[in-house]
């Protein structure tokens, strides 16, 4: 996998301090699939960089807009740094572009083309859940000329012939390290409390997130693993 060279400014990474301004290794913790105003609080608190919310219908941790909406707002008030994703898949432009109005940030989680994703510009990033190694090379080289530098540039999850995300399957390290030496990546994929410091050393990904492994049930965070996440996965940053 190539480099690409010219790239304009990382806009999640400016969302959360530009690269100049952290240190390289910071990584950066993204909890998934928040359906309610405490395990959003809950997660923030913690010390989340970004807040996650499904907006696909068929998924068990879909939350509607509007209550995402209520969410943001209440969250604002209370911990500026924290930022906002809103998960889609297959979703149209018109309808991501809505939900932009109210969070920072559009997740392309299905088999959305590299048009829209270019249309989105720097406040969009595409989710890869490559079958093999060959496939994740082909995804990258589909997608490349439309990431525009954005930071991350790609989401990296496990993939499922069935599901779409939140199935608690560990991603292939190989295939993530490899996308993660080229392009800054959030990684995904069955991580855990118990596995997240080794996932980050053996990948080096620009970020992580997590939706099953912090669960008791789904859509419902467990608090307690919510915490020990974070701390754990910015405890290896500080390693690092």
């Amino acid at each position: 996998m190539r480099g690409s060279k010219g790239s304009s400014p990382a806009a999640l990474g400016e969302a959360t301090g530009s690269a100049a301004a952290l240190s390289p290794v910071q990584v950066r913790v993204k909890i998934c699939g928040i359906t309610n105003l405490d395990d959003a609080r809950v997660a923030a608190d913690a010390g989340a960089d970004f807040i996650g919310f499904i907006f696909w219908e068929k998924s068990p941790r879909y939350v509607d807009p509007r209550a995402a909406r209520r969410i943001v707002v209440e969250l604002r008030g209370r911990n500026a740094a924290t930022k906002f994703i809103g998960v889609f898949v297959d979703a149209t432009l018109d309808a991501v572009s809505a939900a932009l109005e109210h969070v920072d940030f559009a997740q392309l989680h299905g088999s959305e083309s590299p048009d829209l994703l270019r249309r989105l510009g720097s406040r969009a990033f595409k989710s890869l859940r490559p079958r093999d190694a060959d496939d994740a090379r082909a995804l990258v080289e589909k997608y490349r000329g439309a990431v525009n530098g954005r930071a991350p540039t790609f989401l990296v999850d496990a993939y499922h012939p069935q599901k779409i995300g939140g199935t608690g399957i560990r991603a292939d390290g190989g295939i993530a390290a490899e996308i993660a030496r080229e392009f800054p990546i959030l990684l995904a994929g069955g991580l855990k409390p118990e596995n997240v410091a080794d996932a980050i050393r053996a990948v080096a990904p620009w970020g992580v997130d997590v939706a099953s492994g912090v669960e008791r049930a789904p859509g419902l965070k467990d608090h307690a693993k919510v915490r020990r996440f974070v701390e754990n996965a910015k405890a290896e940053s500080r390693r690092q």
